[in-house]
């Protein structure tokens, strides 16, 4: 349970029980909003990680969860693997963030693709996919902005 959070909890020494615990206080309002967020958590690493935001229906946060982790330049994720939790939360929607390891916030084919899958395993379970972040240590591209869907 909220690995992402305590790993980063053990890098720098934080309290787990005090960011777990102050998750709920975050509203998402915008794609800045869930960056700022996202880029806090899997800026620095060292291959792609992908981050997945379960909201509630007031745009609260309700569980942030590392799906998957890939390598320094390839992330295979699966619909499956970042709804399970989502499910589990009962998560009225989700944001989704990965990040580049070259610093570069450039969409790739792959980013697309994978945005439309998740995209429309949403539809079918009636869990909206706001939006699919891009992130690097000190920027983001969001790809709803982008209009790739």
């Amino acid at each position: 349970m909220y690995e992402i959070i305590r790993l980063r909890a053990e890098r720098g020494k934080l309290l787990k029980k005090y960011l777990t615990e102050h998750l709920n206080e975050y509203q998402i309002r915008s794609p800045e909003d869930f960056a700022s967020i996202a880029i806090k958590y899997i800026d620095n690493e060292d291959r792609k990680i992908l981050l997945a935001a379960c909201l509630s229906t007031q745009n609260k946060l309700l569980f942030l969860n590392c799906c998957h982790i890939g390598t320094l330049d390839m992330n295979l994720t699966s619909p499956r693997e970042v709804f399970k939790i989502v499910i589990m939360q009962n998560a009225a929607s989700i944001l989704v963030a990965h990040n580049h390891v070259s610093a570069n916030c450039t969409s790739s084919p792959e980013d697309i693709r994978v945005t439309k899958r998740l995209q429309q395993a949403g539809e079918i379970l009636s869990v909206e996919l706001i939006d699919h972040l891009i992130v690097t240590s000190n920027k983001f591209t969001s790809l709803k902005e982008r209009g790739y869907f």
